[in-house]
């Protein structure tokens, strides 16, 4: 597996103290749908990429939010972005900044689907709406899509992955050309040593909230069932993989393991650790380096999926991304 540590810059230590500070109260308390308004208020504060506009649309029977860059380069081209909330909440629309400033550095249209939450709507309710919703977008003739997500969203899009490059294989629909995943969940049986390892390090998670949003969503169903734990799944044949993740968080091992096994099935998967961040940090785009270096990572390696590069840029190289010097 290729992967990238990059140290603390200097300038987040100061602020990462601050909001460990801040979220220390929260620890843990992702565990059902009470958490919806505070979660949704929190994302809504990620700054907002100029030149974004929204919209709200359904796609392939789901509802969601497209974030349209200005600029946009290909109308046939689009990213499939999955919110995170642990399969209990998060939301289309409180996303859409922080979808925006990836949609901003690709020039490409992200459509971010409001999949079914638990525990109104358990699984496999956000796998089915997932499918639906890339079917939606070949069905309006969007033939060049990848996938992306955060969390329990990124579980969802890597999950995706295997399940679209299946079908691609019977010429049912056409592959994703990647996916990226930013602190993704992909083993609901929470079986990754980071559980234990990391468990003090992380401010936000825990194992206990995790096994409870789990059970919501599942039920009784096989946490190992690879539509809901993508570590799991037939990885042979993905597209090209980028994974950010922070040192301090319970879910590393998800990542990092995952990326393990999509190398050993003959892929490529770059997996980027970020020494001192936690759970989805590229969201704190307005005040951290490491957020806004993340983010241009990933708007660097989806216009390498899509063949495009901003001011005639090259995009030819043996890999889809650059390898980054560590920030």
């Amino acid at each position: 597996m290729a992967t990238i540590r990059h140290p603390l810059h200097p300038l987040d230590r100061a602020v990462m103290i601050a909001m460990r500070e801040m979220v220390a109260p929260m620890k843990g308390s992702v565990t059902g749908p009470e958490a919806r308004k505070p979660f949704d208020e929190w994302m809504e504060k990620t700054r907002s990429s100029p030149g974004v506009t929204y919209e709200q649309a359904s796609v392939g029977g789901v509802a969601g939010v497209w974030c349209r860059p200005e600029g946009a380069v290909d109308p046939a081209a689009a990213i499939l972005y999955f919110h995170g909330g642990a399969y209990i909440a998060g939301s289309a629309l409180a996303y859409r900044h922080f979808v925006g400033q990836i949609a901003a550095r690709t020039r490409i249209a992200a459509f971010v689907p409001a999949y079914g939450l638990a525990p109104e709507r358990p699984f496999p309710a956000a796998v089915d709406d997932a499918q639906a919703a890339y079917a939606g977008l070949v069905a309006q003739g969007v033939t060049s899509i990848a996938l992306a997500g955060d969390s329990a969203g990124g579980g969802l899009a890597l999950a995706l992955l295997s399940l679209a490059v299946a079908k691609a294989k019977d010429g049912l629909i056409p592959a994703p050309l990647g996916a990226v995943a930013m602190s993704p969940w992909t083993d609901l049986a929470l079986t990754g040593d980071s559980m234990a390892s990391r468990a003090e390090a992380d401010p936000l998670t825990t194992q206990q909230a995790l096994a409870t949003t789990a059970q919501l969503y599942l039920g009784k169903h096989d946490p190992r069932d690879a539509r809901a734990s993508p570590l799991y799944a037939d990885l042979a044949q993905l597209p090209p993989i980028l994974i950010h993740v922070g040192e301090d968080e319970v879910l590393l091992d998800d990542s990092t393991r995952y990326g393990d096994r999509v190398e050993n099935s003959g892929g490529v998967c770059q997996v980027n650790v970020w020494e001192s961040m936690v759970h989805v940090f590229p969201s704190n785009v307005s005040t951290l380096h490491a957020a806004k270096a993340a983010l241009d990572d990933i708007g660097d390696f989806l216009r390498r999926c899509f063949k495009t590069e901003p001011d005639g840029a090259s995009n030819e190289g043996p890999h889809p991304w650059r390898a980054r010097t560590p920030a």
